[in-house]
């Protein structure tokens, strides 16, 4: 089946593009729909490109970092205003990888994919969309929960709040295949610390059901709480509840639930 290839100058023109054409699918990086078109899928008969630059923006100068959809891997390693992020754009596949796929992209990736939105998701980031329905912001959580209906809309961007030191923001991933396999199971913590205690607390875990989800009863563990060995065990017994794991190739759901307590505890206690 053939496959129409537009090419846009602005991402307000490709947006329109994918608002009329629900076969339509938007081309960044290419990493996940150049996959499927590899593999057959006859679902997708346009594919909507943008030249915009807009999408490949980062804006970091001030204390709310904003990145455009378009923005690789590779070049969020390159910026020293994003350190907090490098950890989990290093997790991303091998250079070539990273030199391809983009944040935006990264939004709609499956398990045991997806794990830069997984720390995006505990930074609570905002994802800018446009569509049909003219531009909005939306909270990545309210993203992810309808990301299965979102092929009429282009992600223009996402944001953050920078978190206030390094240690504050806290990323890992266990993967089978060294270093940048699959995910078996990742987490991310965002931990703002006040008068020695942790409020706002957000933990956010992948693979550990069909999207990234936030791990609230080990939040409800840890908040207003200082982080010492009694609250991280607490935390480590509540990780489970709410979660939905699979079995693939990589794990069983059985194994998932037994180690992620085990990583939870290495990440909040500051282990490697």
């Amino acid at each position: 089946m053939p496959v129409t290839v537009k090419t846009f100058a602005s991402a307000g023109e490709a947006a329109s593009a994918l608002s009329v054409d629900r076969a339509a699918r938007y081309f960044g990086g290419g990493t996940l729909v150049m996959r499927a078109l590899n593999e057959g899928d006859i679902s997708i008969s346009t594919i909507v490109r943008a030249n915009d630059s807009a999408l490949r923006r980062i804006d970091a100068a001030g204390p709310r970092v904003t990145i455009g959809a378009g923005v690789t891997f590779a070049r969020i390693l390159m910026e020293r205003e994003l350190a907090f992020l490098h950890a989990p754009a290093r997790s991303i596949g091998g250079p070539a990888l990273r030199n391809m796929g983009t944040v935006g992209g990264n939004l709609f990736a499956p398990n045991p994919y997806g794990d830069f939105t997984v720390a995006l998701l505990a930074l609570d980031a905002t994802v800018a969309l446009q569509g049909g329905f003219g531009a909005r912001d939306v909270p990545i959580e309210e993203f992810l929960q309808s990301r299965e209906r979102q092929s009429g809309t282009l992600v223009l961007s996402v944001s953050c709040q920078k978190p206030a030191g390094l240690d504050t923001f806290r990323y890992r991933k266990i993967t089978r295949v060294r270093p940048n396999g699959g995910s078996v199971i990742t987490l991310a913590a965002h931990l703002p610390v006040s008068s020695g205690r942790v409020l706002g607390a957000r933990l956010a875990l992948g693979s550990m059901a069909p999207m990234p989800i936030r791990a609230r009863a080990a939040e409800r563990a840890i908040e207003g709480r200082p982080l010492d060995v009694s609250t991280i065990t607490v935390a480590a017994s509540a990780i489970t509840e709410g979660t939905s794991p699979t079995d693939d190739a990589l794990g069983s759901a059985w194994y998932r639930r037994e180690i992620i307590g085990v990583h939870l505890r290495r990440l909040l206690s500051g282990q490697e």
